[in-house]
């Protein structure tokens, strides 16, 4: 199996980097870009685990390690190890 995890600054908090990237943005003239926010994706494969277990261990991941909770929101998906990330 594969988690799919998106971690986000939440809606609250200023995104420095994101507005360094609507700047680039504006400047290369895509003028009708809004705002932009930042966050990162991780891959996280898990083995020999149930999706139930596997649901509960990326939970755990997110909050110990892979997001600042105070700063950030996340969500996951666990899939498949063949399967793709949704578009």
């Amino acid at each position: 199996m594969k988690a799919l995890i998106y971690v986000t600054l939440k809606p609250s908090v200023l995104d420095p980097q994101g507005k360094a990237v609507l700047g680039g943005l504006h400047s290369l003239g895509f003028t009708e870009t809004g705002q932009v926010r930042v966050g990162k994706y991780i891959e996280v494969t898990l083995a020999g685990v149930t999706r139930a277990r596997a649901e509960e261990r990326v939970r755990q991941m997110c909050e110990k390690l892979l997001a600042n909770t105070v700063i950030e929101q996340y969500r996951f998906q666990v899939v498949e190890s063949g399967e793709d990330a949704p578009e």
